[in-house]
């Protein structure tokens, strides 16, 4: 049952992250009317923010675009760094939404943050445990199987927390871009709604995440639960 809801879940993402390569194709050929590059549009919210300390970068790729808190940089794939249209200010502003919350000591971001190196262990921890059961080492016979079992809860509490923490810092940052671009006249009330249709479905991506992430934690618990 467990592996159906898993699979279940990859499913639901591969075609969420198709609608999102879809929806951002189909936007990025609808131009801005007010003709900012994706990297004009960064640089004008920053600084109509009062943010002059941040730069606006191009990093190779496609959907590489992030925000840098420790270099403080705004990254943007070249289309949308130097694309004209609905999706690149859509993007961009995104990102830049996440410098805002940097600038402000937004908690949510704040904790995202300290969370991590705890998850980074977490997942190499992980990995490690499964690489280790599935080549036959025998993790199980060296340690008791609850102390294995209850491990790996709580390193997928930890993945878990990050996902959980991750919805609220993306959507903030949504919001904060869409406020932004129509208050600024940068989107108009067509090319609203698309800019919203997209980051809608961006926001989708991690969404589908947590709740894998909190479905994996309750199959783990589970197993501990009839272990004893």
């Amino acid at each position: 049952m467990m592996i159906v809801i898993l699979l279940a879940f990859m499913l639901i993402g591969f075609v969420v992250q198709s609608t999102l390569k879809s929806k951002f194709k189909k936007y990025s050929k609808m131009p801005l009317q007010t003709g900012l590059s994706g990297k004009d549009v960064a640089i004008k919210m920053l600084q109509d923010n009062g943010i002059y300390d941040v730069e606006v970068m191009s990093t190779p790729g496609k959907l590489t675009d992030h925000y840098d808190p420790t270099k403080k940089t705004v990254n943007l794939s070249p289309d949308v760094y130097n694309g004209r249209s609905v999706a690149a200010a859509a993007v961009a502003a995104h990102e830049c939404g996440h410098a805002i919350q940097h600038a402000e000591a937004y908690s949510w971001l704040e904790l995202r943050s300290k969370l991590v190196p705890a998850v980074s262990f977490s997942s190499r921890a992980m990995s490690i445990i499964f690489l280790l059961m599935l080549f036959g080492f025998g993790v199980v016979n060296l340690f008791p199987f609850t102390t294995v079992i209850w491990t790996v809860v709580i390193l997928q509490s930890m993945i878990t927390a990050f996902t959980l923490v991750t919805l609220p810092v993306e959507y903030d940052a949504s919001d904060r871009a869409l406020v932004y671009l129509q208050s600024s006249g940068i989107t108009g009330a067509l090319e609203h709604d698309k800019a919203k249709d997209a980051l809608k479905w961006a926001a989708n991506t991690y969404l589908v995440a947590a709740l894998a992430a909190l479905t994996q934690l309750a199959y783990y618990v589970l197993i501990l639960l009839n272990s004893d």
